[in-house]
């Protein structure tokens, strides 16, 4: 049932994960999850970019510099972090969106429409038993000396994705009752 893997999906961090590979065909079912995603004027908004062997490394050593660069005080405990979190990831996305040229609809509903189709890869990826975890860092505005993005295109973030041995813990939510009200 499609509400027990919504409640089973979790943030999987990077720093719990093994070195078991994840198949290109498994990535390739979480993009196509990712592509039925609604979007208003079938706009389709969402891309990605995957990366894979020495382009995590490269994005790792990127984020890390740059984040020392522009930080006046850079902590390093952040920088290291920054520098290992995606060669720790069995595969990483760089989630973006393509603002359509004739906006035809607001850019919010494009951002709501990728967000959308990540949630199709999270739950993809839950269902294969792959860890995945959406990091929204504030270097994502540097991501344009990184990436080649189309004009219009921004990064919105990082899908990590990795296998995992840790027990991931239970959550609960409040009630939906308290979020609702009816109104006959």
């Amino acid at each position: 049932m499609i509400l027990d893997l919504i409640k089973k999906r979790r943030s999987v961090f990077p720093s719990t994960y093994s070195d078991k590979p994840i198949a290109k065909a498994d990535i390739e079912k979480i993009l196509e999850a990712a592509n039925w995603a609604p979007s208003h004027k079938k706009t389709e908004p969402w891309r990605f970019k995957v990366l894979m062997g020495e382009k995590k490394a490269e994005l790792g050593e990127f984020l890390s510099n740059t984040y020392i660069d522009i930080t006046e005080k850079p902590k390093q405990i952040k920088a290291k972090k920054l520098l290992e979190n995606p060669a720790k990831a069995g595969a990483l996305i760089a989630i973006c969106m393509q603002r359509d040229p004739n906006e035809c609809v607001p850019e919010w509903e494009e951002i709501a429409a990728t967000a959308m189709a990540v949630q199709n890869m999270w739950l993809c990826a839950t269902e294969l038993g792959i860890g995945s975890y959406w990091s929204s860092p504030g270097l994502i505005n540097h991501m344009h000396e990184f990436f080649d993005l189309n004009e219009g295109e921004r990064c919105l973030g990082f899908f990590y994705m990795g296998y995992y041995d840790a027990e991931l813990p239970e959550v609960t939510r409040k009630p939906i009752e308290d979020k609702v009200v009816w109104m006959d």
